[in-house]
């Protein structure tokens, strides 16, 4: 069964004609309405049964629950599949799933099946406003590939159920429980991360402000062709997306990391990927082909160990490091965390594992690794000291024989942790750490993240030669340095809003901002010159465009300050007479007369160390689309 679920604020609809021949019968002519309702566009499949209506049901039901709704209309609509069931079969199912809704809601109405019917929708406009679902009755979809036949796997389970003891530990190795635990007045994110993780509440109830930013700063948007969670990037977030892929990349490159490339899809029943998947706490896509039963990547650990089975390795070649940056893994995470850039079901990841050779080499590794993440994170405009707050997660056998290591850990953060103590092993690492950005709404997002695997390496045959000439199995390391390149854009936005929350100018970093000089002719006779400025400061490799529309300066202004354009420069006579140009700096509020020199000189000094792409825009915006209303 494939539904559409539209929260509406009103739908009407008439029926016109019988379409088939087992149309209903004793159908009224007339026109129907109702308001502040979820819409449910279904098609009944071939494969479709009464369990197929009773796990629908249960769909809606949550999608109620998550948009706070108590009125449903089941509307038949065969448009959303080419696979239907037969007429008799499909009013039987959804006359079940009616019954089976009218369970959950107070008011649930069906539109006649089999006729030609008219009808005029109103969507509400909101991200949660529009969800798809697909069930059938011979498999569903979100079944996982283990022969067990379970809806997800093992480690997801456990993670739901897992029973963990929370703590905070500090700086010099005190471990207090987190109910004994006396946060301070700058412990505000720490104590909202601990609630947030001790709660484990996903679900978004209202909309956090970077949604709004990525909209009007032309990054992304949604796709509403595709399923959740899935975006569109702009020109503008394209190349913000491709810049901090080529800085994280390069970063990698120098600590070692040896970049390959692997499939985004595999066979789930293939005995290693299915044992694997059953240790990984995360849903997956799966694709059906040839008979066969693929799911597509939720991360690039399976293609990398593949390949490292098929390595010749010496101890002397470990650690062993791997980096792919996956365009894309995908997650089916759950419809209702997902929310902007910050939770989505397809992200570009990076993903650095590290094969060592044993538990000392690991720990030396891990510490480069962690260094390597505070690095990176600062560097992409995230600062560790302000932005983030580290969780560590352990079991308490690996705690006690390791305390002093853990505790360097929490030394080089700096500040106090949360931490979760497990009893006993339930995945297949021993120790995992991450940072995690709060958000305005106060959700917690992971970005940079490590973890100690002591299974995958048996799992997979992956086996060096010791110095004694035996094989044997290499601990792994599962390292992002940023976390999804997405949600460094996320978290980047959410920042900016902060500063505007807090009366400051929000920005994003120089480097990364689509235009870093807009250049603003007073009229059409002062172009040309602005053309000379273009080509010497773009031979700078600084990304500058002309704002030569038929618009008052005044309106180029503003825009150029919408637009978060760091520096604009207007050129009028007296520019183009002395070469003396006037700066205007956003950011600081102020503008100053400089040399063409020394605005490069200052630019340079600005993105010293970072990337460098051309705009992927027209220089003239005169020549540009208009991307966003």
């Amino acid at each position: 069964m494939r539904m559409l679920f539209l929260h509406a604020d009103f739908v009407e609809y008439e029926p016109i004609s019988k379409e088939i021949q087992l149309a209903e019968e004793g159908i009224p002519i007339a026109k129907k309405r109702m308001d502040d309702l979820i819409v449910v566009l279904t098609a009944v499949e071939s494969e479709d049964d009464e369990n197929t209506a009773s796990d629908s049901s249960t769909e809606i039901r949550k999608y109620g629950d998550l948009v706070k709704c108590d009125q449903v209309l089941i509307y038949p609509y065969a448009h959303l599949s080419s696979n239907l069931a037969s007429p008799k079969v499909a009013l039987q199912i959804l006359q079940s799933l009616e019954m089976g809704v009218r369970k959950f809601f107070p008011i649930v109405a069906r539109a006649p099946f089999g006729w030609t019917k008219s009808f005029n929708i109103k969507v509400k406009g909101h991200p949660l406003a529009e969800n798809a679902r697909t069930i059938t009755g011979q498999f569903k979809l979100s079944k996982s590939p283990d022969k067990s036949g379970n809806d997800e796997s093992t480690a997801l389970k456990a993670e739901e159920t897992v029973r963990s003891s929370w703590h905070i530990l500090e700086v010099g190795g005190h471990l207090v429980p987190f109910a004994e635990y006396s946060f301070n007045k700058d412990q505000s994110n720490l104590k909202t991360l601990t609630d947030y993780e001790f709660s484990k509440k996903r679900i978004v109830d209202e909309i956090p402000p970077h949604v709004k930013l990525m909209k009007k700063l032309g990054i992304a948007d949604y796709e509403p062709a595709s399923d959740s969670g899935n975006m569109r990037f702009y020109p503008k977030g394209k190349l913000m997306k491709s810049l901090l892929e080529s800085h994280i990349s390069r970063r990698i490159s120098e600590y070692g990391g040896m970049e390959v490339e692997t499939p985004i899809m595999y066979d789930s029943q293939h005995p290693t990927l299915q044992s694997y998947f059953n240790r990984f706490p995360a849903r997956q896509y799966n694709v059906f082909s040839d008979n066969r039963q693929l799911f597509l990547r939720f991360a690039a650990c399976f293609g990398q160990f593949l390949m490292a089975k098929d390595f010749q390795i010496s101890y002397k070649n470990l650690p062993l490091r791997l980096y792919e940056l996956t365009r894309y893994s995908f997650r089916r995470e759950k419809s209702g965390e997902l929310v902007g850039l910050r939770r989505l079901r397809a992200f570009s990841m990076p993903d650095c594992h590290a094969l060592c050779k044993d538990l000392n080499q690991t720990k030396q590794e891990f510490l480069k690794r962690f260094d390597l993440s505070l690095r990176v994170l600062n560097e992409l405009g995230i600062s560790p000291s302000e932005d983030v707050e580290m969780a560590i997660r352990f079991t308490s056998q690996f705690y006690e024989e390791n305390k002093n290591f853990i505790e360097q850990l929490v030394s080089k953060f700096g500040r106090p942790v949360l931490v979760e103590i497990w009893p006993e092993r339930f995945f297949y690492f021993t120790l995992k750490w991450e940072f995690n950005f709060i958000d305005n709404i106060g959700k917690a997002a992971a970005l940079s993240t490590d973890q100690i695997d002591v299974e995958n390496g048996e799992r997979y045959n992956i086996q060096f030669v010791d110095e004694d000439n035996t094989k044997k199995f290499p601990i792994i390391l599962h390292n992002s340095p940023s976390g999804a390149v997405e949600r460094v854009i996320y978290a980047l936005l959410e920042k900016a809003a902060r500063y505007s929350k807090l009366g400051k100018v929000p920005f994003l970093p120089l480097w990364l901002t689509h235009t870093q000089i807009r250049l603003i002719p007073v009229s059409s006779t002062h172009i040309d010159f602005c053309e000379q400025l273009f080509i010497e400061l773009t031979k700078n490799q600084i990304r500058v465009d002309i704002d030569d529309r038929d618009e008052s300066v005044g309106k180029k202004i503003r825009d150029s300050e919408t637009e978060w354009i760091y520096y604009s420069l207007v050129i009028g006579d007296n520019e183009v007479k002395s070469n003396q140009l006037v700066l205007r700096d956003r950011v600081n509020k102020s503008q100053h007369h400089v040399s063409l020199e020394e605005i490069i000189k200052m630019i340079e000094s600005q993105i010293v160390d970072k990337p460098y792409l051309p705009l992927n825009l027209p220089s003239h915006l005169s020549r540009r689309p208009k991307i966003m209303n």
